[in-house]
């Protein structure tokens, strides 16, 4: 007999087979991701390799956070078919980068660039820059509350020093100045505001024009204030001026610029000196100071930098001595053009370049190059980057309030301020686990967070009060899914709003596997006069395997049952066959012959209703009859 029943499921392997694949796409789309792996697996160990087969195995853990495993089955699909969907062609260049293989990144990322020319995750990107491209134009998880200040004007404003509650800006609105040829617009003018909170919001107001001591200035620009901690000394910027405080041209006819600094006396800024670091052959403008006011970070073209312009640092001394100056090295400076420097409270110094990879033409970026001579430059994305020159960044990194300059299409002027404020807009999403009969609440219940492109964001435990909680972001759909053994997966879908800290209620509904001695799952369906077994009931047969296999002293008895329609002895035959398929499909997912100790169909001698041969029944009733029953006989 034993013999015979091993020679059984080696026939009827392969029909199961082609039931596996679909019966682990039913639980792939579930997100039971373990479990369609463990079937993908098992359908590549049998031959049936294909490249459905062999993604659905990567993307299985590639949605659990697993690289490895996850290049290992993309690579194979690609070995097996260079036709590899480009979706799945991306999920593998990911991996590569996750792993540190950029060289076999950079190869498929040419070929997916030849597929997806106009895909906007790639496009105008080298190849090895596209692990941070991703990043530059993506929010996900930060939120960025944007104002245009309505300090703006028609003209350019930009630049932003903030000192206590007074903003420090550059504008040309004053048309009582003469036009600069370049843009047609008046000279700079530097500014001061007033920054006010009003119903949690940040506002401006009594914006006036800095005062200079005895200084003619309508035809220079002043720009770029930069204040020492006592709010006394005024580091900034303006044009190099000769005889009467009127602009000096080099021979080439530039207009160089110079660092100047100024004290406030009695609300002007008097004793204007020029920095020892400037010189009439180049320029030297754009500074900042560090957040203990002794160092002082500018822009230069002088002669010896990587680029257009570069960012350098001088010390200061306590007698306002300037000591060498410092080129910040080639992890700053590109070929390109680097300015606007700010140092955080945190040291952390932001700047713009157009030399990195950018979201347009000046981008800001920000670096730990003070803490760490060895970091690299990080863009900040989008919103503070978009398609037009980002600048003039500052930012207070204990509050996350901050400005930047920009001359992008929605401002008011040539060059606007915008306000902004960072926060991260987070829902709760909550609920109990709960057993779906009693409604008592199941400790120890594993719960998983799923975002909407299926991957696995977190997963958690249940307390013993069957209690979960996840924080989740803004604005994204989420599915929740509960499991423990013995009961059913619950599902639940979540969609998140825009409003921060709001509070979703999701209890998950388990249905109990085993109830009165019987292991209880939907009813399998048979196509008509068949037996084999169909995806839908391998499917639900997997419930019966996760059962005995979380508990394996248990032994089964299967019962097949039929409605009473078709003559009794066909029924008796059908049912009987229906039940050994069924058994034997147990035993080909390597349930032991010994845990089952029969597999008996019954025909309709075991009706649980009157709809006998002859009376009339709706299918609802029918139905009722065709059952299969798993019970259990021992559980030791």
């Amino acid at each position: 007999m034993k013999t015979k029943v091993i020679f059984t499921i080696i026939a009827l392997s392969s029909t199961f087979l082609f039931s596996q694949e679909k019966v682990a796409d039913k639980f792939f789309d579930n997100f039971a991701y373990l479990k369609a792996a463990e079937l993908y697996q098992e359908a590549v160990t049998k031959g049936e390799d294909n490249v459905h087969v062999l993604t659905r195995l990567g993307d299985c853990y590639y949605n659990n956070s697993d690289s490895e495993q996850a290049a290992i089955w993309y690579a194979k699909a690609l070995e097996k078919d260079k036709d590899v969907s480009p979706e799945h062609i991306y999920k593998y260049i990911q991996t590569q980068r996750s792993l540190g293989k950029f060289e076999e990144a950079d190869k498929w990322l040419a070929k997916f660039k030849e597929m997806q020319n106009n895909d906007s995750r790639v496009k105008n990107v080298k190849e090895n820059n596209l692990h941070l491209y991703e990043k530059l134009a993506s929010t996900r998880g930060i939120y960025v509350e944007v104002n245009n200040l309505s300090i703006n004007s028609n003209y350019s404003d930009f630049g932003s020093f903030i000192h206590e509650n007074t903003i420090y800006f550059a504008s040309s609105r004053d048309t009582g100045n003469d036009i600069y040829k370049w843009n047609n617009e008046p000279f700079l003018d530097l500014y001061q505001g007033e920054i006010t909170t009003k119903d949690g919001k940040k506002e401006i107001s009594d914006v006036k024009k800095l005062e200079f001591e005895g200084i003619h200035r309508d035809n220079l620009h002043y720009a770029d204030a930069a204040l020492t901690k006592d709010g006394n000394t005024m580091y900034f910027s303006r044009m190099n001026v000769g005889k009467r405080n009127r602009a000096k041209t080099d021979k080439k006819g530039t207009v160089q610029l110079k660092i100047y600094k100024a004290t406030l006396i009695d609300s002007i800024w008097s004793n204007v000196q020029e920095l020892s670091i400037n010189s009439d052959d180049y320029s030297t403008y754009h500074p900042a100071l560090s957040p203990d006011n002794k160092t002082l970070y500018f822009t230069s073209d002088r002669e010896g930098g990587f680029g257009q312009t570069d960012l350098y640092k001088v010390d200061l001394s306590n007698s306002g001595s300037l000591g060498e100056v410092v080129n910040l090295g080639p992890e700053i400076n590109t070929e390109g053009r680097e300015g606007y420097a700010f140092v955080a409270k945190d040291s952390t110094l932001y700047f713009s370049s157009d030399g990195f990879l950018n979201l347009g033409l000046l981008d800001i970026f920000k670096s730990d190059i003070i803490k760490d001579e060895n970091a690299k430059a990080e863009n900040l994305g989008a919103p503070y980057n978009s398609g037009y020159d980002d600048f003039a960044f500052s930012i207070d990194s204990e509050t996350n309030v901050g400005y930047f300059s920009s001359n992008r299409q929605d401002g008011k002027g040539s060059d606007d301020i915008y306000g902004f404020n960072i926060f991260e807009c987070k829902q709760i999403i909550k609920g109990i686990t709960r057993d779906s009969k009693t409604l008592l609440p199941l400790a120890m219940t594993k719960v998983q967070l799923i975002d909407e492109s299926g991957k696995i964001i977190e997963e958690i435990t249940s307390n013993e009060l069957g209690e979960y909680s996840f924080e989740a972001d803004c604005n994204n759909k989420y599915t929740i899914l509960g499991s423990k053994p013995d009961y059913k997966d619950a599902l639940r879908k979540v969609e998140t709003t825009d409003e921060h800290e709001k509070e979703h209620e999701v209890d998950l509904l388990l249905i109990p596997l085993i109830s009165n001695n019987e292991i209880v799952i939907n009813p399998i369906f048979f196509n008509f006069d068949k037996w084999d077994i169909r995806p839908d009931a391998a499917y639900e047969l997997e419930n019966i395997v996760s059962v005995m296999r979380e508990h394996p002293n248990m032994v089964i008895k299967i019962e097949s049952h039929t409605d009473s329609r078709g003559t009794d002895s066909y029924n008796m035959k059908l049912s009987d066959r229906r039940a050994k398929s069924t058994r034997d499909y147990l035993y080909s997912r390597d349930i032991a012959q010994e845990r089952i100790e029969s597999a008996i169909g019954y025909g309709e001698s075991q009706l649980v209703n009157d709809c006998s041969n002859g009376v009339k029944c709706s299918e609802e009733q029918h139905q009722e009859n065709r059952r299969s029953k798993f019970i259990i006989l021992s559980d030791k």
